[in-house]
């Protein structure tokens, strides 16, 4: 009768262990494989980068001064084009960045801008790779139009 009860407890905590350990993996597994996270060091700071993604120095440029930025930065990484559609979209309105507009027809390109800059984010795939370019300057400064007419 012990030996029933103690196979009866030992099956029964595998059944359980077997369900909720699964699940638990499932979730994770899950949530990783959807959401992509920024690299902790990045040529601008408020302009992020997926983990994982490599600059290619070679079609890369930038120059800060004075308050003014302007690049044109080249990375390449394994993801997915719409994972990395939803990594900017999140991260960059973390920085302040407003999404104007997204255009999308095989490559994707991304256009924010704020105060007193613009970015613009190109996503070209690549076989399993996607190839990202940000390109990052000061916005145009349009003459002011007359409030009045001009007699």
């Amino acid at each position: 009768m012990k030996k029933s009860k103690f196979t009866a407890i030992l099956i029964l905590s595998a059944l359980i262990l077997n369900l909720f350990g699964c699940a638990v993996l499932d979730k994770k597994s899950a949530s990783n494989k959807g959401m992509l996270e920024p690299q902790a060091v990045m040529k601008f700071n408020d302009v992020p980068v997926p983990a994982g993604f490599k600059l290619i120095p070679k079609e890369s440029y930038s120059f800060e001064s004075s308050g003014l930025r302007v690049g044109l930065l080249k990375y390449e990484g394994k993801a997915e084009a719409d994972q990395v559609v939803n990594f900017y979209k999140d991260q960059m309105a973390m920085y302040n960045w407003r999404l104007l507009n997204t255009i999308e027809y095989n490559e994707r390109l991304m256009n924010f801008d704020r105060e007193q800059e613009t970015c613009i984010i190109g996503l070209i795939p690549k076989g399993k790779d996607v190839v990202v370019t940000i390109s990052l300057g000061p916005k145009s400064q349009y003459p002011q139009r007359a409030t009045r007419p001009v007699k």
